[in-house]
């Protein structure tokens, strides 16, 4: 597995990618979603397009995606069928490599397989709010990753 900048090629993979995954993360709710295309929903591509959007690949096949903006994580998009194979893991490394300082993404309350990765890396809860997916409202989490003080040593 390889993780390289995205180029205008892989756009269709990425929105195939999204497609297939984005009601996955809200399938713990209790609301019913309907999908709203990538290409439809302008706030979230345009959200996507002002970052920096990397794919994980394998033998030319883009297994999943993820984009960062500033010390924020965007996007972090598996395909389906390449899901707990260490992709996400590796695609989240690479993007925490490419941050400086205190990272921070949002999540779905009620995602918890997304929550529990982001937690082994060290990412707490801060905030908790409403939002909406394609006008369902939705409980969304802020979670950060704060990076421990190199100059703050503590001496025992």
């Amino acid at each position: 597995m390889s993780i390289r900048a995205y180029t205008q090629n892989d756009l269709a993979m990425i929105f195939d990618i999204y497609h297939r995954s984005k009601l996955d993360e809200l399938k713990f709710e209790d609301k019913v979603f309907t999908l709203l295309h990538l290409e439809e929903d302008n706030a979230r591509l345009s959200g996507l397009m002002e970052s920096e959007i990397y794919v994980c690949e394998e033998h030319c096949q883009i297994l999943g995606f993820g984009a960062i903006c500033g010390n924020e994580i965007r996007a972090l998009f598996v395909h389906p069928e390449y899901r707990g194979k260490g992709v996400g893991q590796k695609l989240l490394e690479f993007l925490l490599l490419n941050i400086q300082g205190q990272s921070c993404l949002y999540v779905a309350s009620t995602n918890q397989p997304a929550k529990y990765l982001y937690r082994r890396y060290g990412f707490i809860v801060i905030e908790t709010f409403e939002t909406t997916y394609n006008q369902v409202p939705v409980i969304a989490q802020k979670m950060v990753r704060i990076v421990p003080d190199k100059n703050n040593r503590s001496v025992g």
